[in-house]
């Protein structure tokens, strides 16, 4: 035979043998692997059994911490007191009742809800639903004569309506005890087109007190385009119309006292007008007054002093102006600039921001300020920080469409007052400021 052969023979053998002992010694190895894995669950040993019970709560404990932490971090200030949630769109406008009981809000999804805010720390809240409508979406609110009886402005392709729904109170007789339940409120007058087809930018209203004024709400419409109207809260009735002449409307307000009504516009000038009154009390007309001239770029928004002397503007010149408007213009006396103060808040590269909305404190001190998720509160005397909350608002958006302090409210000798923003993405935030810390910094910086 052929010795090459052989050893071929040879080799095949050799190899084909140190094969198998190789794999049987591998098998041999993962067989007991396995044996030494299943042993332990084929014991009946309790203290192993429990070990995986021990394990899933010491996780259950860290999953219940971590939710105690998310909690935690969803008071993105120690000011932020409470979140009203269940508005299922962008909520786009809110308004306080005079009492501060109630709190209005409009929703892109076509309700009206009004909490009743008594306790706004508590862990939920009672509220009306109104539901507007079809074919449309509600862009502001304002109250009426009472807290039962709101004004909801309204935006569709035909154009801006506004509607005012309240509701009756039930006559209940003597002999009945039980409380009857109220009715769901009910639209009380319509107006449709009031503005052909510009949106309304802004509701605002407030109670005629100047004067002659016989007590009545007034309220005013400010549409996108160039035109303000004035209402009477309780009928609807037009009591007055002006145009601003600036391009393009940003907002409007109204005094404290119903005797001026300010628009910011394209420009950098406020117009006032101020709203006459006859000696019945009734509207007479809505005549221009003055203007305020100062800014170098266009007001943002602005918002009257609570004793409606003054009114305070924000400018994308990267300035606030205090504006002492009690003069007497009837005599050509012009507006004062009695205080101007730097905007406080800057990007990253140190560029000075704007500010998108301004509210000021029922005592006159403290004015609110957002732009974007940003929330600040000035001390009006000097301009000063007071605090600041960065992105006071989980939403992913970062434009806030609307802001308010409560009216004042007397709790242990201390004013207490509530700010409230909107943001898109369903919430509407409280924040509870106490007016004695405030004032303890506001006098640090006026030291």
């Amino acid at each position: 035979m052929d010795p090459v052969l052989i050893i071929a023979v040879v080799s095949v053998l050799l190899g084909a043998l140190i094969a198998i002992l190789f794999f049987g010694s591998y098998f041999g190895k993962r067989k007991s692997e396995v044996q030494s894995i299943t042993k332990p669950e084929l014991q009946s040993n309790p203290k192993k059994q429990t070990k995986p019970h021990q394990l899933r709560k010491s996780h259950a404990k860290a999953h219940s911490h971590s939710a105690t932490d998310k909690d935690q971090n969803k008071r993105h200030h120690p000011l932020d007191l409470n979140t009203l949630k269940g508005h299922s769109d962008a909520v786009t406008g809110l308004c306080f009742s005079s009492d501060a009981r109630s709190l209005a809000t409009v929703c892109a999804d076509g309700v009206v809800r009004i909490f009743k805010v008594d306790d706004a720390s508590s862990k939920s809240f009672k509220f009306l639903r109104i539901n507007l409508p079809a074919g449309g979406h509600p862009t502001a609110v304002a109250f009426s004569d009472d807290t039962s009886s709101i004004v909801v402005a309204f935006d569709t392709l035909n154009g801006s309506s506004l509607y005012m729904y309240g509701d009756e109170k039930p006559n209940v007789p003597n002999e009945t005890k039980q409380q009857p339940k109220l009715p769901l409120p009910e639209i009380k007058w319509e107006n449709r087109k009031v503005h052909e087809k510009k949106s309304i930018l802004t509701l605002v209203g407030t109670t005629a007190s100047y004067g002659s004024a016989d007590g009545s709400t007034i309220l005013a419409s400010c549409s996108e385009g160039t035109d303000i109207i004035l209402w009477h809260g309780r009928t609807g009735k037009i009591l007055g119309h002006v145009d601003t002449n600036q391009l393009k409307n940003t907002m409007a307000a109204i005094s404290p006292n119903g005797r001026f009504i300010a628009a910011a516009a394209f420009t950098a000038d406020v117009k006032v007008w101020e709203v006459v009154y006859s000696k019945d009390g009734s509207v007479k007309e809505v005549s221009k007054a003055m203007q305020l001239k100062g800014h170098k770029s266009a007001v943002t928004w602005l918002c009257f002093a609570p004793n409606s002397e003054q009114i305070i503007t924000a400018s994308k010149d990267g300035s606030i102006r205090i504006w002492n408007i009690n003069v007497r213009y009837h005599l050509d006396e012009d507006p004062k600039t009695l205080k101007v103060f730097p905007i406080p808040l800057h990007d990253p590269s140190g560029a000075t921001l704007h500010y998108d909305h301004l509210s000021i404190s029922p005592d006159g001190r403290i004015l609110a300020a957002t732009h974007g998720s940003t929330l600040q509160w000035l001390c009006v005397e000097t301009g000063k920080v007071l605090d600041t909350a960065d992105k006071a608002h989980e939403a992913s958006l970062t434009y806030c469409f609307d802001i308010a302090f409560s009216p004042n409210i007397l709790e242990c000798n201390c004013c207490c007052f509530r700010c409230t923003w909107v943001h898109p993405k369903d919430a509407v935030l409280f924040h509870e400021l106490h007016a004695s810390s405030f004032l303890k910094m506001s006098c640090k910086l006026l030291q």
